[in-house]
C-alpha cells in the first residue's frame, strides 16, 4: 500500500494516512494479517516524517484496527469491509452505472462530489437512517 499525501488539502498528513488505511480496510484492499509499510518506507515514498506515520499507526492501534509486532512491523488486525460494499456487490455496480450516467450528462468530478455529499448528508441525518431503518429512498423532489 502506498499513501498519497496531499499537502494542499488542509488535512494533517497523519490523518490522511489514517483515512487512507481505513478506506483500504473498507474496500478489502487490506485484510487481517497484511503488513503496513514501515515508517521508513512511507517516509521514502511520501516524503513524510517517520513520526507522522507512527502517530497514524498509534491511532489505528487505539481503534483496534492494527497491531505492532516488535521487529516485524505493523499488521492489520481487523477489517472494516462489508460484503454490501465489495467490488462485486450489486450496490457498487449500481453506483458505477450512476457514475457513467453522470459523466454522460456532463457532470464534472466536483459536481458529482457535491451531489453525492448532499444526498449522503440528507439520508444519513434522517430519523429513519439514525433509527436503524431501511434507508428506503423516497421518490419525488422538494422542487417538483
Amino acid at each position: 500500500m502506498e499513501f498519497r499525501i496531499d499537502r494542499r488539502s488542509g488535512v494533517a498528513a497523519y490523518q490522511q494516512i489514517v483515512q487512507q488505511t481505513k478506506q483500504a480496510l473498507r474496500l478489502g484492499v487490506l485484510v487481517p494479517g497484511d503488513r503496513l509499510p514501515t515508517a521508513k518506507e512511507v517516509a521514502e515514498s511520501s516524503a513524510v516524517n517517520p513520526n507522522t506515520t507512527l502517530k497514524a499507526y498509534r491511532e489505528l492501534e487505539r481503534e483496534g484496527l492494527v497491531e505492532p509486532r516488535p521487529g516485524l512491523g505493523t499488521f492489520v488486525r481487523r477489517s472494516l469491509a462489508r460484503p454490501q460494499a465489495g467490488p462485486d456487490s450489486p450496490l457498487r455496480g449500481e453506483l458505477d452505472a450512476w457514475m457513467l450516467r453522470a459523466l454522460a450528462a456532463g457532470l464534472e468530478r466536483d459536481d458529482v462530489i457535491a451531489l453525492v455529499t448532499s444526498v449522503m448528508e440528507q439520508r444519513y441525518a434522517s430519523p429513519l437512517a439514525s433509527a436503524g431503518g431501511t434507508g428506503t429512498w423516497e421518490t419525488g423532489s422538494a422542487h417538483e
